[in-house]
């Protein structure tokens, strides 16, 4: 059997001095052959473990068929962002993890193939039957954007509000271009507005216009994909210092305001050295960020060891390859303060004890404390529901079911919120989502209610 084929990546010195993408493809014949590993198992795990269920035995079998249209018509009857999920999907803990090839060797590269037939092919666009029907979708992130297009393809009229000026919500904000090239996200987007799918941006629903008066406005039903866009600080002296971000702040300025160009007007200030406080996906980008826009020295600060970091494996690889330094054990315990701007930081010193209800073994302090020496901080220690919209149809006696964190609560298996028509999905929603895809298949449960709903109606 072939070996594992690999994508070329740049060099790591090169790499760290750029946006550009980290990765290029497999070439077709790398993928054919990646292709020919598949052992189209009779039950395939590999789709138990995919959110949204694409039949990936099929579509692998038709790329080493050279039917590559066929493979990406496959994979779009389930997903309508190969080339996105592809990319940033965690495939090591789900399709790939379960590949029966994993058990003794290395799994099919899924993630590759996925992202490699997304590229080379484009949605089928299809005459839609009409069915009379409005929804309303609130962001334009996956959760929003996927439940957009199998409501499209049903028939309804869809009108995507979005409250940033570009669309894809946390893909273009929160994940930088060397992971996701903007190109491939664009793409997706151009198709959902080949299929008839409205988008309207700098909408801020909440508060330019409210979820009653989208319902006053003839919607039929109203999907919130909202995420969760409050940051998680660490209440801390010293917090609310110049120099500190929220890793949202950080990447949004970044990503999406080009803040680290001198020439915008809203720059991020790059001082000498970095703490990035976390261990997840988003510490890993801002960390790696951090790096591309000049400071002198990137450290990640993450209070469990390396075995109990979530990110991504490859993340890791890929910050360690291009000189972010990891610091374990280290829990913030103080920032320092010098004419109003970081100055450095002290960590107390953890040891790992017994697991906590996540299964990892719970950061236990030392006593003992170690300062850094930093001049920028950068939160990344999750997020929470931003309150805009709960709080507005509140205002509105529209009775929204909410928990003690002000997650919007839903029908898990739906989706469906306390009020009639109204549907929630992705971060917004105490579910949580946290990686692309889980966010996807909340949006495809939602329309798939929907569509039960409104054909009741």
């Amino acid at each position: 059997m072939a070996v594992r084929q690999k994508q070329h990546e740049q060099d790591p010195l090169v790499r760290r001095t750029n946006f550009e993408a980290v990765e290029s493809n497999l070439t077709e014949e790398q993928a054919k052959l990646e292709a020919s590993r598949c052992l189209n198992c009779k039950k395939p795990r590999c789709v138990e473990g995919c959110p949204v269920n694409i039949n990936i035995p099929s579509f692998i079998h038709e790329l080493k068929e050279g039917n590559i249209e066929k493979a990406g018509e496959i994979i779009r009857e389930s997903s309508l962002l190969p080339s996105v999920c592809g990319r940033v999907c965690p495939q090591e803990r789900q399709c790939e993890g379960k590949c029966v090839l994993g058990i003794k060797g290395e799994a099919v590269a899924i993630g590759a193939l996925e992202r490699f037939v997304g590229d080379a092919t484009n949605v089928k666009i299809e005459k839609i039957k009409e069915s009379g029907k409005r929804v309303a979708i609130v962001g334009s992130g996956c959760a929003g954007i996927t439940a957009a297009a199998d409501l499209r393809r049903a028939g309804h009229e869809v009108v995507v509000f979005e409250a940033l000026h570009k669309l894809g919500g946390v893909l273009r904000y929160g994940i930088p271009p060397f992971r996701l090239p903007r190109t491939f996200l664009d793409k997706e987007i151009k198709n959902l507005k080949d299929m008839g799918v409205k988008f309207v941006t700098n909408v801020v629903v909440g508060k330019s216009i409210t979820i009653k008066q989208l319902e006053e406005d003839g919607f039929d039903a109203v999907v919130i994909g909202s995420g969760a866009g409050l940051p998680k600080m660490m209440g801390i002296p010293g917090e609310n210092l110049n120099g500190v971000y929220s890793a949202n702040e950080f990447l949004t300025r970044i990503n999406l305001m080009q803040a680290n160009l001198e020439e915008t007007p809203t720059p991020v200030r790059v001082g000498e050295k970095a703490a990035i406080i976390g261990g997840g996906n988003v510490a890993m980008d801002a960390a790696r960020v951090a790096v591309r826009i000049g400071f002198k020295e990137v450290y990640i600060a993450y209070r469990r060891t390396e075995a109990e970091l979530p990110a991504r494996l490859e993340e890791i690889r890929h910050a360690k390859e291009e000189g972010v330094i990891f610091k374990f054990l280290y829990a913030p315990k103080e920032i320092y303060n010098k004419d109003g701007y970081v100055a450095g930081m002290q960590f107390e010193i953890m040891e790992l004890g017994e697991a906590d209800e996540s299964g990892r073994r719970k950061p236990v302090p030392t006593g003992k404390t170690v300062d850094l020496d930093v001049d920028t901080v950068v939160v990344a220690l999750g997020t929470g529901p931003n309150p805009t919209i709960q709080a507005s149809m509140l205002r509105d006696k529209m009775n929204l079911n909410t928990d003690k964190k002000g997650y919007i609560v839903i029908d898990e298996q739906t989706g469906a919120t306390s009020v009639d028509g109204v549907f929630a999905g992705g971060d917004v929603a105490p579910t949580g989502a946290s990686t692309a895809i889980n966010a996807m298949g909340a949006g495809k449960r939602a329309a798939k209610a929907i569509n039960a709903y409104l054909s009741a109606k």
